[in-house]
């Protein structure tokens, strides 16, 4: 298990584009026929991928989280960006197309990921939290979430915004989780900027066509740097660092938060014209 230590706002202003990346950035995850895990020590976040091809993944606990099993004290949110597979839970067995979402609650002991097709497998975004209470595992289809249309395309950032594990959603501890799909002409997401030092927030893109990147602007409001990004690719920010991105063109990603509470709406806006 990778371990990503974030820096300070202090540390921060003196790093390099490279510096930035190793710290702040998750790439190369996804590899077909595996699950990989990150380890971050801002909320104890944990990221992961699982691809599986041929033959079924197991969820299986990592020696950093000193649990008998994964989901010993921790619960699990599960997106697909892929083909059609299942996740079984406990002998439950829940089949996501992709977009759909499944929410795995603490004290689960088995967690087996499998796909329909090794040619067109599922790709499973995976995101988990201290938990210290136990929520029922429960799925969600992308065609029954209400989506919420933002922005417009004379500021390019028309969107549509799915909230999968949230107050009114699928119930968890602390873990807050959706999606959000750029129209086709649009490419700004999360505008205007904001910051919530009470969570700190995980941005991962996908749908980012091989010779396309996004910007992903990070940093405090008067200070922002860049990281650019392609493709399956996981930025973690921390509370006073803003999160937003600009494509190259249209795209996806997923937003997943945890920290002092569940209300989506808090955050601490920032004025475009502010940014600097």
């Amino acid at each position: 298990m990778k371990l990503l230590q974030m820096a300070d706002p202090v540390r921060y202003a003196r790093m390099t584009s490279e510096e930035l990346r190793a710290t702040f950035l998750l790439e190369g995850m996804f590899t077909p026929g595996a699950i990989e895990f990150a380890y971050v020590d801002l909320d104890r976040t944990v990221i992961g991928s699982a691809i599986p091809t041929t033959a079924a993944l197991k969820l299986e606990t990592e020696p950093e989280l000193r649990a008998e099993y994964f989901l010993e004290r921790r619960e699990l949110g599960v997106l697909n960006v892929g083909g059609t597979g299942s996740v079984v839970v406990d002998g439950v067995s829940f089949d996501l197309g992709k977009l759909d979402c499944v929410y795995v609650g603490r004290g689960s002991k088995s967690v087996i990921f499998s796909s329909k097709s090794a040619s067109a497998p599922a790709a499973f975004y995976l995101l988990s939290y201290q938990a210290h209470t136990e929520y029922p595992t429960k799925m969600v289809k992308f065609a029954d979430l209400a989506g919420l249309a933002l922005g417009s395309a004379e500021t390019c950032n028309k969107r549509t915004i799915y909230k999968a594990i949230h107050r009114d959603g699928i119930k968890s501890c602390q873990l807050v989780m959706g999606f959000t799909l750029l129209a086709p002409g649009s490419n700004w997401n999360t505008m205007p900027a904001h910051t919530h030092m009470r969570r700190s927030e995980v941005y991962f893109y996908f749908d980012v066509e091989p010779d396309q990147r996004v910007v992903h602007l990070m940093g405090p409001p008067d200070a922002t740097s860049h990281i650019v990004m392609a493709d399956k690719q996981v930025v973690v920010s921390p509370g006073w660092s803003i999160h937003a991105g600009v494509g190259t063109k249209n795209y996806g990603f997923c937003w997943g938060m945890g920290g002092e509470n569940q209300d989506y709406a808090d955050m601490d806006p920032v004025a475009i014209k502010d940014l600097k």
